[in-house]
């Protein structure tokens, strides 16, 4: 249940970094919020990865979700480096990737068993 809901809450966060990055483009108060989204989907990432590493029980379950997570903790971590160097013409599509894989990781994990099933 815990692994379902920080998908969850994974995927709002990337729902809403692409709202913050057009206040980012409107408003002065943009760049910090868009860049709270940023450490929000960091601290999230990170969480995740420590929760699938603890509920893995070496020999009973499979290392996929963990797989997943550092995945996903990756990405979030060249996310925020194209970000700062500010080279959105790969800040945005690996944005809208990330937002995409999250959503089937969401999908599979609601519709699996026990919230882990992350095919």
């Amino acid at each position: 249940m815990v692994t379902r809901t920080l998908i969850a809450v994974r995927t709002l966060v990337l729902l809403i970094a692409p709202i913050t990055a057009g206040l980012l483009l409107t408003t002065p108060s943009g760049l910090a919020l868009h860049s709270a989204s940023a450490y929000t989907m960091f601290g999230v990432a990170v969480i995740h990865v420590i929760v699938t590493i603890a509920q893995w029980r070496p020999g009973g379950a499979s290392p996929q979700p963990i797989l997943y997570a550092t995945l996903f903790l990756a990405l979030t971590l060249v996310q925020v480096a194209l970000g700062i160097a500010g080279l959105t013409v790969a800040h945005i599509p690996l944005g809208v990737l990330m937002f995409g894989l999250s959503l089937v990781q969401l999908s599979r994990a609601w519709s699996g068993p026990s919230g882990l099933s992350t095919r």
